[in-house]
């Protein structure tokens, strides 16, 4: 009968983790560009810009322009997660998609997935030659003693302008207290601005071009908490193996039964110039 549960219950065990980390799961997965990688490593490929020529006569030679060609390497990590069930009543409630079971690996394997995009989005991008590449001073902003003020988010945007970065798809990734923060400046209170009060209820809404994505794992140091802005196209997420589910029997430990999620994936910088760091100050 034991092995009979495990069969049944793990195709409907899949389905809730599926349906649960639909709604509840990884805040920042869908905001990056996401690839299928076979290996270990995978490159994701840049292309740089060269200036159209001036043909200056008739049937002039065809010009050779060389674009310019880099990699960004991510490379393959395995997470898991695991849990023991003794008592088969709780095994029977895996097939309930409101599962304690089901909902803590779900959100397991989503956090996981925040942490790997949110240590390649500042941290130290590889180049194809295997070459720490570490975000320019040029795209950060210094904490100036302050949490995240208009003037942060207005410099911000100048920076990613500057940049000619595609002003679709820009993201900001802040904690609780720059939410905290916005909702006190007195521009954000007036009435042309208060879009932005949904994120109190935990929305993701639009200001000044930024959709906003909240997350508690933002690295903290001290007393500056590590924001950051970026576009789809800057973020790259290779997927190995996406989250796959396993409930087997395990003889070694009483026979409880063994509740066995994984994924393989990598993440890294592809574009400097589309992610801008911003130190916000907490108090």
């Amino acid at each position: 009968m034991a092995n009979t549960i495990s069969k049944a219950f793990v195709q409907q065990f899949q389905d809730n983790l599926i349906h649960l980390a639909s709604q509840k799961g990884s805040r920042l997965r869908a905001s990056v560009t996401e690839q299928s990688v076979t290996g270990e490593k995978f490159n994701f490929e840049r292309l740089g810009n060269v200036a159209a020529v001036v043909k200056s006569s008739r049937h002039t030679n065809t010009p050779v322009l060389e674009v310019p060609h880099s990699r960004r390497t991510a490379t393959m990590t395995d997470y898991h997660w695991a849990d023991l069930i003794d008592d088969e009543d709780k095994v029977r409630m895996l097939i309930s998609p409101e599962s304690n079971y089901a909902k803590s690996g779900a959100n397991s394997m989503a956090r996981a997935f925040d942490d790997l995009i949110i240590a390649a989005a500042t941290g130290n991008a590889v180049d194809g030659s295997g070459t720490n590449v570490a975000l320019p001073a040029g795209q950060k902003i210094a904490h100036g003693s302050a949490g995240l003020t208009l003037a942060k988010l207005i410099s911000t945007k100048e920076i990613l302008d500057g940049n000619e970065v595609d002003e679709e798809e820009r993201f900001f990734v802040l904690g609780s207290q720059q939410v905290s923060n916005l909702l006190n400046t007195t521009e954000v209170k007036s009435a042309d601005y208060n879009s932005i009060k949904a994120l109190v209820q935990g929305d993701i809404d639009t200001f000044m071009g930024f959709k906003f994505l909240r997350s508690e794992r933002l690295n903290l140091n001290s007393t500056q908490r590590k924001c950051f802005a970026f576009t789809k196209g800057a973020m790259g997420l290779g997927i190995g193996k996406d989250v796959s589910t396993k409930i087997d029997l395990r003889p070694d430990k009483s026979y409880a039964h063994q509740v066995y999620l994984s994924f393989v994936a990598g993440a890294t910088r592809i574009q400097d110039e589309c992610v801008v760091e911003v130190l916000c100050t907490e108090s």
